[in-house]
């Protein structure tokens, strides 16, 4: 598995878990609301519904775990799964670090920088 395939099986996990911050920014981008709201928005997402967001993120990256050994590896059964579970073990902690690394980078790099760049937060 190359980078790309893991960079397209984690990108919209990633999003997803990062719209506790991102959906404040496109709110104001789009002129959907002051920036006084997105960052309420942005205050009481990330404060009381963070982990939601994460756990759908999650949630999100397993479906597509899933789905590429299903599709693309052609693991379709328990027997075929007990041979090459050292693949699988490989592909779900290659996938799970990548995800998590690009949720911190995308959320608390890219979204952070935007959001001050917009005025939302210091």
């Amino acid at each position: 598995m190359n980078i790309k395939e893991l960079l397209k099986l984690s990108g919209i996990p990633v999003v997803v878990a990062s719209l506790c911050c991102l959906s404040p920014l496109l709110i104001v981008v789009f002129g959907l609301g002051t920036v006084t709201f997105a960052s309420s928005l942005a205050d009481t997402f990330y404060g009381d519904y963070k982990w939601y967001f994460r756990i759908a993120g999650l949630v999100l990256l397993a479906g597509a775990l899933l789905m590429y050994i299903r599709r693309q590896k052609g693991i379709c059964t328990i027997d075929e799964a007990k041979k090459r579970r050292n693949e699988i073990f490989n592909l779900v902690i290659t996938t799970l670090a990548i995800g998590v690394a690009g949720y911190f980078f995308f959320l608390y790099v890219v979204v952070h920088y935007l959001g001050v760049w917009l005025g939302l937060w210091n």
